[in-house]
């Protein structure tokens, strides 16, 4: 029981389904870690314990009654708190919405659920998926920041107080808390998982991402999730040849510290030692752009959706969205075509430079969590992938010079989900983390 919080999604699942463990055993061993860690870590916005032991010993007795076993019968998951679950609030991270109880799941929590999943309950998220933090603190120094806006998925993941996690990404939401956390990250494409039922923000970025402990947990979860369309499955096919990689330099290289950018540089060097090619390269010049473009956009239809709440209840939202909702409703419809103009310009300009390239190799982070709460750090080695759509993961690959984790971020070309798993699944096997000490 002690050690059942270390078993990754797959084996665990494995174990569910040969009899060898049941769903009630793992999900006691995960509140059983929420008791003792919650008060420490605060991940959880509202956790139902009772309810949770509920439909684990349900699940036992379909699976005695040999009734049918789905790929995440009894697995623990951690789901954003602004993706709707039926019967339990959905706050979005702000005193708004306090004791908004969902009437309906979300698709995606409905296909969870299908497959037999445990959600015990909601994770903490920024004020409406933006900045401002909220109380949730990183496992690995709780003077830092966890990331946001999926703060409290990465933590809890981090903490071993769930499995898995559903988290999403209008900017850098996923990539930056899997980092800062040291777990791993998948944000699939844009439009690839269904994004009704939760909070909008930014349609042309809004993306349901997944937090895991390795690539291969992370497709296993997303695959039940994602649309027909998508080629992800739950086993990920393994490469037929050492990937071709190439070691990007975004325009906001210069933000990295020096320990990101000297990891960058090691994980290059062990990773063509051991087989693939990697070739270093720099965006085309367009891409200099690419942050005003993503904020343009980003804030416009932040503006548009949010501008009724902000209207209603400006003196209950902060400073910082306020400020941000203000600069998206001043921006004029025509620069905001433009800007969509200039990032389909960009999605072309990305399908040439990529070439015959299976991923690109990148910082997912300025460095290390920063060792504050008031701020979540800086998303900008996000951006430009979630302005492209495209799927990026990150994975963990070594610790910094405060001892916090620091990863790499995986990314691939539109439609190319199942790809960038197979990369990071490899690049695991070469760049191995350790986890959370505890």
């Amino acid at each position: 029981m002690n050690k059942l919080h270390e078993l990754g999604l797959c084996e665990a699942a494995r174990r569910i389904r040969d009899g060898e463990l049941s769903a009630a055993e793992l999900t006691r061993a995960y509140l059983t870690r929420c008791s003792r860690l919650e008060p420490r870590i605060e991940a959880w916005e509202h956790l139902d314990a009772e309810g949770a032991l509920d439909r684990a010993e349900a699940l036992d007795a379909v699976r005695r009654q040999g009734g049918p076993v789905g790929p995440l019968h009894g697995i623990v998951l951690g789901i954003k708190d602004i993706i709707h679950i039926a019967g339990m609030p959905t706050t979005m991270g702000s005193p708004i919405y306090a004791g908004q109880v969902a009437a309906e799941s979300a698709p995606v929590v409905q296909a969870l659920v299908a497959a037999g999943a445990v959600m015990p309950g909601k994770t903490v998220t920024t004020e409406f998926a933006y900045y401002t933090p909220r109380k949730t603190r990183n496992p690995w120094n709780t003077a830092h920041t966890p990331g946001g806006s999926s703060m409290g998925s990465a933590a809890a993941v981090a903490a071993g107080m769930a499995c898995a996690a559903l988290g999403t990404q209008t900017n850098g939401s996923v990539i930056r808390p899997a980092a800062y956390c040291g777990v791993v990250g998948f944000k699939p494409g844009h439009g690839a998982i269904d994004t009704r039922g939760m909070l909008v923000f930014a349609p042309t970025f809004d993306t349901v991402g997944v937090f895991a402990r390795s690539a291969a947990d992370a497709a296993a979860l997303a695959a039940t999730i994602v649309g027909p369309q998508c080629g992800v499955t739950a086993e990920i096919t393994s490469l037929r040849h050492p990937p071709r990689l190439a070691a990007v330099r975004s325009p906001v290289w210069n933000a990295a510290d020096a320990a990101q950018q000297k990891m960058l540089a090691s994980n290059v060097a062990a990773l063509r030692q051991a087989g693939p090619s990697v070739d270093e390269a720099e965006l085309p010049g367009l891409f200099a752009q690419a942050h005003d473009i993503h904020r343009c956009i980003m804030a416009y239809e932040g503006a548009m959706n949010l501008g009724p709440v902000q209207r209603q209840h400006r003196d209950r939202i902060s400073e910082r969205l306020n400020e941000f909702l203000d600069e998206g409703a001043a921006i004029a419809e025509d620069r905001y075509r433009e800007a969509l103009r200039l990032r389909k310009r960009l999605q072309q300009e990305f399908a040439h430079f990529f070439g015959d390239y299976d991923a690109v190799i990148t910082p997912p982070a300025s460095g290390e969590a920063p060792a504050t709460l008031a701020e979540t750090g800086n998303p900008a080695f996000c951006s430009i992938w979630t302005l492209l759509g495209v799927p990026a993961v990150t994975i963990p690959v070594g610790l910094g010079a405060r001892g916090l984790p620091l990863g790499m971020q995986i990314v691939a070309g539109a439609g190319r989900e199942d790809v960038v798993l197979a990369v990071a699944d490899y690049c695991e096997t070469i760049l191995p983390f350790a986890g959370w000490p505890e």
